[in-house]
């Protein structure tokens, strides 16, 4: 069936505003950047100064970082180079795919499900990196949140999104990572893939900040990351999305899709209550995060292991 040009705009303005990525309908508002010189160097990667995120400047995504250098409990580090987290690959330029082919990658994993993909693209990779799609259901969000913004009608975008309801959307979507059997396969895989592999891995979704936010939250915990350290990774989010996402609802109010884009800053921003709902639901479930991890998604203490002696040294 052909989908209608007023369904397809629609469509892009959802997953833009839900899931973090511009439409082309907006670039006016200005080209998604983060600071990347226009010209890639060729020197081989070298991650930041230890002991803080390590953001990987692009001019397509903007939420791109290496996972290594925190503190564990025991004063040794994650190594760096090991493991990357990102948001949407689709829009990298040629500038990007040189930086990203010093990181030494192999896989790229995918978190979008297929309609993300559908109205974002697939990802742009460097050559003899493989992309491995391990969707991540957003629990109905994209849908549901079609009918509210696609309409146009701010009384309806506020009956949808205001008092409370976008934030109650996203704390609904995190349970599903704990609830929905499916969702547990795909983060179990992807850790189980951390242990074994011995090539740096990238994994992402949208916006790189629900999906692999909260994977990226359980690799830190499993290999001895103190819970606040964990957070403040998970947190950073906001800071790398805080341009795009802004000039994003400018885009919104200026094109008269939106009459209040700030509706849509709960569904942008990540915070502690998201992963608070995610959290609760594994001790309900559960008994608490190890239970979700041992019993939930089935990693046994030799897979812990492992993924400890490859990510700590």
């Amino acid at each position: 069936m052909r989908i209608s040009r007023t369904r397809t705009a629609a469509g892009l303005a959802i997953s833009s505003l839900v899931l973090g990525a511009l439409p082309a309908w907006t670039a006016h508002a200005g080209p998604v950047a983060s600071g990347a010189p226009r010209h890639a160097s060729h020197q081989p990667y070298r991650p930041a100064a230890t002991g803080t995120a390590r953001h990987i400047p692009l001019q397509g995504a903007v939420n791109v970082r290496d996972v290594g250098g925190y503190r564990t409990y025991h004063g040794e580090r994650v190594r760096h180079g090991q493991v990357f987290r990102g948001d949407s690959l689709s829009k990298l330029t040629d500038a990007d795919l040189a930086v990203l082919s010093r990181l030494g990658l192999t896989q790229a994993v995918d978190f979008r499900v297929p309609a993300e993909v559908q109205y974002d693209g697939p990802d742009r990779l460097p050559a003899g990196v493989v992309p491995l799609s391990r969707p991540i259901t957003d629990n109905g969000l994209f849908t549901r949140l079609l009918t509210a913004i696609g309409s146009r009608d701010p009384v309806k975008q506020e009956e949808m999104l205001g008092g409370g309801r976008a934030a109650a959307f996203m704390r609904d979507v995190y349970r599903t990572f704990v609830a929905d059997s499916a969702n547990r396969g795909q983060f179990a895989a992807t850790l189980r893939q951390i242990a074994s592999g011995r090539s740096p891995l990238l994994y992402h979704c949208t916006a790189g900040k629900d999906r692999t936010g909260w994977a990226t939250y359980l690799l830190l915990r499993l290999v001895g990351v103190p819970d606040r350290t964990a957070v403040g990774d998970y947190l950073a989010s906001n800071t790398y999305r805080s341009a795009h996402d802004a000039r994003l609802r400018e885009a919104l109010r200026q094109s008269g899709t939106m009459r209040n884009p700030d509706l849509i800053i709960p569904l942008q921003e990540v915070r502690t209550d998201y992963l608070g709902a995610a959290l609760d639901e594994a001790t309900d479930r559960y008994g608490g995060l190890y239970g979700y991890l041992t019993e939930g998604l089935g990693l046994d203490a030799a897979t812990i292991l492992k993924l400890r002696h490859r990510m700590v040294g």
